[in-house]
């Protein structure tokens, strides 16, 4: 059999085993470098070997630079590697040579490597989603700040508009927490300014992609969502049922049993793409609140479960939909024509589009 040639990486550094011939070799440290790794990739003894790596944030990066020279670079799961193989013994050799030997086995769990525009579009969501966060944060560090100070709630629907900053800055505050809201509402303009750079280059990948307007059909899905979906599925077909791409989004319950005993349904795992599960829970409940199926399973489940389960069982509800939408490349079937509509509408917006003011009326008709 080929080579398997094995890197633990971290940071700096990366610790290289090599299987062969039934037997573990260890070839000493490379950098964590472009340099480094392709000066390594050149000294392969044939272009027929494969380099195995754990997923770690810089991983794809020692992919892109290896594949190259060999055969095929293999990201190995870590999660389920630990499953497999737990050792008493930690050590980067041990590691290294735990990935090698189960390559060798036949038995590496491997993860799906995106292609480069994929992993663009991974690098854009997973941004913007961060930038959300980071702007809920400051908003309720702002309203702690009143709620400390026995500010009554704000009358106006939104307290950081234009009206909004008016009546925040006739509130009687000391002068150490008015310069500490002023920092954030400042902050708070920065993050809008890159929230829309993010939206329009978002929108423009998007406006002629078939699947995400496909999805964007769907109750309570809006761009942000079904570009969320896209970049974190890559290719549906590898999923070859919607309960794969459940468990994908860690959007399934964990199951336990033992004996003849009943099957005992937990909490959801909370595997995969964190943010991207947080984008379908965010869905469901803008789905609960319209009306159609979604809106009537919503309820259904609340009443037995209460509203939270509700909320994450119609999250689950919208993956699987998404799965059929996508396998079949078939629209909603229960789509509000207006309301998708608004949505592709906005999307044009934010890529660039331009405003179309007034209507355009045909030729009267001469009757």
């Amino acid at each position: 059999m080929r080579r398997v040639i094995s890197i633990d990486v971290h940071r700096t550094f990366g610790e290289v085993v090599v299987w062969e011939d039934g037997r573990l070799r260890h070839a000493g440290r490379i950098d964590m470098t472009r340099t480094a790794l392709e000066g390594f990739g050149k000294t392969l003894l044939a272009s027929d070997e494969v380099v195995v790596v754990e997923a770690t944030a810089n991983s794809m990066a020692v992919s892109r630079v290896l594949a190259p020279f060999v055969a095929r670079v293999i990201i190995a799961n870590p999660l389920q590697v630990k499953a497999i193989a737990q050792a008493h013994v930690k050590t980067d050799k041990i590691d290294a040579g735990t990935l090698a030997s189960l390559q060798a086995a036949g038995y590496l769990p491997q993860i799906w490597t995106p292609d480069a525009e994929t992993e663009r579009k991974r690098r854009l969501v997973a941004r913007r989603y961060q930038v959300v966060r980071h702007r809920t944060r400051l908003k309720n560090e702002v309203h702690s700040i009143l709620h400390a100070h026995l500010i009554p709630k704000c009358p106006l629907a939104d307290l950081f508009n234009f009206r909004g900053r008016a009546w925040l800055a006739a509130q009687p505050l000391p002068d150490d927490e008015r310069a500490a809201i002023d920092r954030h509402v400042r902050e708070l303009d920065g993050l809008a300014e890159d929230l829309a750079l993010l939206d329009r280059e978002i929108a423009q990948d998007a406006i002629d992609d078939s699947a995400v307007n496909r999805l964007m059909t769907i109750t309570g899905v809006n761009l942000a969502v079904a570009a969320g979906i896209m970049a974190a599925i890559g290719d549906i077909s590898r999923f070859n049922s919607p309960q794969k791409l459940v468990s994908y989004f860690g959007l399934n319950p964990r199951v336990r049993q033992s004996g003849l005993g009943a099957a005992h349904h937990g909490r959801i795992s909370k595997f995969g793409r964190s943010h991207v599960r947080a984008m379908l829970v965010e869905a469901a409940w803008a789905a609960a609140k319209a009306l159609g199926p979604l809106h009537a399973f919503f309820v259904r489940i609340r009443a037995r479960r209460g509203h939270q389960i509700a909320a994450v069982a119609v999250a689950r509800k919208l993956t699987v939909l998404c799965w059929h939408l996508l396998t079949k490349g078939e629209d909603y079937l229960w789509a509000r024509p207006a309301l998708v509509a608004i949505k592709t509408r906005a999307m044009q917006l934010q890529a660039g589009h331009p405003q179309q003011k007034g209507s355009r009326r045909g030729p009267a008709c001469e009757c």
